[in-house]
């Protein structure tokens, strides 16, 4: 209120200044008017006020009165009692998304941020530091993916969980997003499987030096350039690029969108009433990763994609654990604890003590090949799936 009065008299002292000058003749009504930055018409209006009612005619008939556009004050105090009540832990903006999407809550991020600090319940941010500048972005979607694994308490009362996390390099979309117990390989793999299926093949993946990624002969070193994990087994034989981050600063696309997921998932989680991981992969799938990408993905340098489509469907036989094996004397491979019985096969009486390799698949099924061939089908348990067991 003290500035409005302080430039209302600014206002005045400038207008008696101008209207002094154009009843000398120095000025015309169209050039005092400019001067003032108001029409010429309202400058006259100003004049018949100031010769009719006196300096008060000149008073901005606004001041005093409350805007016809302020917020109703029982729709405040509304937002101020559901921000204390449910979403105390929340972010401002986070907390207006909730109020617009569960409660029907119709004011502005802004009116909503201002009104909880003017009642002590957030602080203002912090301002920033200054910091290095940012890598630049790569132009455009499907040049290079990130992924990485965030271990969390991701839902409420339950053990720590890790989230497995794929997103483009050029708009910071996430592609896939699933919890699993432990991250490892085969985690790996579903996320690449997942994005593959659903885009295409890539072009880069940028990851840690986690060692189920890169080989480390001494920890704190270069990665090996020819030893393969089975994650670089796969992406070579894919033609993508695995390119290794050497700080957590290089992989500061994947942490930013593991703060705001840390902060803001479970909350969601907990609200949508989730306790299971079975229940949560459903649901980030369907109903949170499309909120989450509407709101912080952004718009890639250039148009157009990176992606190629998989068109010989190898992604999903390239992308499981290879291992070779000699078989028993029994026509029998032993993987993990697991016996696996060859059925018999056109190509050959049997294959002991020939060279096999066994498949294991990200949902834990197993197959083996002789060469280019397929030999057989398994489910997790090691058994052989039923239309083979017909067949042997």
């Amino acid at each position: 209120m003290v500035r409005a009065e302080v430039l209302q008299g600014v206002r005045e002292m400038r207008f008696e200044a101008l209207l002094e000058r154009h009843e000398r003749g120095e000025l015309s009504q169209i050039e005092a008017a400019e001067m003032l930055g108001i029409g010429e018409r309202t400058f006259r209006r100003w004049r018949d006020r100031l010769r009719d009612e006196g300096p008060a005619g000149l008073r901005d008939r606004r001041i005093g009165k409350p805007s016809s556009r302020r917020a109703a004050v029982e729709e405040i105090a509304r937002m101020l009692g559901l921000y204390e009540r449910l979403y105390s832990d929340f972010t401002v903006k986070h907390f207006h998304e909730q109020l617009v999407k569960r409660h029907d809550y119709k004011l502005g991020y802004t009116v909503t941020r201002l009104s909880l600090q003017s009642a002590g319940l957030v602080r203002p941010a912090p301002r920033r530091s200054a910091h290095r500048k940012k890598r630049p972005r790569r132009p455009m979607v499907g040049m290079m993916l990130h992924q990485d694994g965030s271990r969390h308490e991701w839902l409420e009362g339950q053990p720590a969980l890790d989230l497995i996390v794929t997103l483009d390099d050029a708009t910071s979309a996430i592609y896939s997003a699933f919890l699993v117990e432990e991250e490892g390989t085969q985690s790996s793999f579903r996320g690449l499987a997942e994005v593959i299926g659903r885009h295409g093949l890539f072009c880069e993946l940028y990851t840690d030096r986690g060692s189920h990624y890169f080989h480390t002969p001494k920890a704190g070193e270069a990665v090996s350039k020819t030893v393969r994990t089975q994650v670089g087994r796969a992406l070579a034989q894919l033609g993508v690029r695995h390119i290794a981050a050497y700080s957590p600063e290089a992989r500061g696309r994947s942490e930013r969108a593991f703060r705001t997921l840390q902060d803001r998932l479970p909350k969601e989680l907990k609200l949508a009433g989730i306790k299971t991981l079975e229940a949560a992969n459903r649901w980030i799938a369907e109903s949170y990763l499309p909120s989450h990408n509407a709101a912080f993905a952004v718009a890639p340098a250039e148009t157009g994609s990176a992606f190629v489509a998989d068109r010989g469907g190898q992604a999903g036989e390239i992308l499981c654990l290879q291992e070779e094996r000699r078989v028993g004397n029994d026509n029998t491979v032993q993987w993990r604890t697991l016996t696996l019985q060859i059925p018999p096969s056109p190509l050959r009486a049997h294959f002991v003590r020939a060279t096999v390799r066994v498949h294991e698949y990200p949902d834990g099924r197993l197959a083996i090949f002789h060469g280019p061939h397929r030999l057989a089908d398994y489910d997790p348990q090691g058994n052989l799936r039923d239309d083979q067991k017909l067949a042997a």
